[in-house]
């Protein structure tokens, strides 16, 4: 069995690789994949939360765990297996795999979902799922202006700066106002448990990410962000379990079930539509897909394999 680092998984894996295997795991769907709804245990003060999966049409299986706290954030591990025999292939560090392979997938739903002529891109966050949102959704869409919305303890000029170096963005610092009224796509990369803006501020054609929560009742938007979209999610189960951005208005009575009009699969195979419509608000709500950490996981293994 190969044990791969951070660093060595860092530099496996590029993110438009991971854009191109998650869209394609997408397009082909779920049909030869089995994926039971991720265990979610809460401890003390932390949840751990067990991802398996199995594709057989790619011949690969793995699991990761992640473990979610105030004090520690995000930490994981995967163990990617050999599905004839059950025995590990290799064991990696994952949290970069876990905050690219989320990125990634954003990407490709902005990029089914998202106008074609978008310009300014928003972050709510300053943390690692914002770096990786940053470094990824460029590579799908042009933009020319970047805004970031902070948690209000974090330095946001010491974060823009870090960002220049690191991947060469001039980011502006913006008030959540101002981020939400102003971006043409919009990702909520934070730990928020509660909406972060006005739904009404958002402008027609705006497509929207939300990353963040993954309980029931926890959520990065409102009533009205969430009824005035167009939904999709990375897949159904998942999000009718735990996604409390859409799970809170479906139980308030503001939407109903139908609200959630496709899952990515449907738009990514075109089985469904994407943007009709110009004016339209775009939502892709993201809790988490295991068939996401298999594809990006087998990808940092076949790279070192081969070197």
């Amino acid at each position: 069995m190969r044990s791969y680092s951070e660093e060595q998984v860092r530099d496996a894996i590029n993110v438009d690789d991971v854009i191109r295997v998650i869209r394609e795991a997408f397009a082909r769907g779920f049909a030869t994949v089995h994926m039971p709804t991720r265990a979610m245990l809460k401890m003390d003060d932390a949840i751990l939360l067990v991802m398996p999966c199995y594709d057989s049409a790619l011949h690969a299986a793995g699991v990761k765990l992640v473990s979610v706290s105030a004090k520690a954030r995000v930490q994981a591990a995967y163990e990617l297996l050999d599905p004839q025999t059950g025995i590990a292939l290799a064991r990696m560090e994952a949290n970069y795999l876990t905050d690219v392979r989320t990125a990634a997938t954003s990407a490709v739903a902005t990029d089914l979902l998202a106008r074609k002529d978008a310009e300014t891109l928003g972050i709510f966050g300053s943390g690692r799922l914002a770096v990786a949102h940053l470094a990824a959704l460029p590579s799908v869409r042009r933009f020319r202006r970047f805004l970031v919305c902070g948690s209000g303890r974090s330095d946001l000029n010491v974060f823009c700066g870090k960002m220049k170096r690191e991947l060469g963005l001039d980011i502006e610092p913006a008030n959540a106002e101002t981020v939400a009224r102003e971006s043409d796509v919009l990702c909520t990369c934070t730990p928020s448990p509660v909406p972060l803006f006005n739904g009404d501020w958002l402008r027609p054609g705006t497509h929207l990410n939300l990353v963040g929560a993954f309980q029931p009742e926890t959520r990065e938007v409102d009533d009205t962000t969430v009824k005035r979209s167009y939904v999709v999610v990375d897949a159904y189960d998942g999000a009718l379990q735990e996604a409390g951005d859409l799970l809170i208005p479906i139980k308030n009575g503001t939407i109903d079930r139908s609200h959630i009009v496709a899952d990515l699969h449907e738009i990514a195979s075109g089985k469904k539509p994407a943007r009709t419509l110009a004016e339209s608000i775009t939502l892709f709500k993201s809790v988490g897909c295991a068939l996401e950490d298999l594809v990006t996981a087998q990808l940092a293994y076949q790279h070192n394999r081969s070197k």
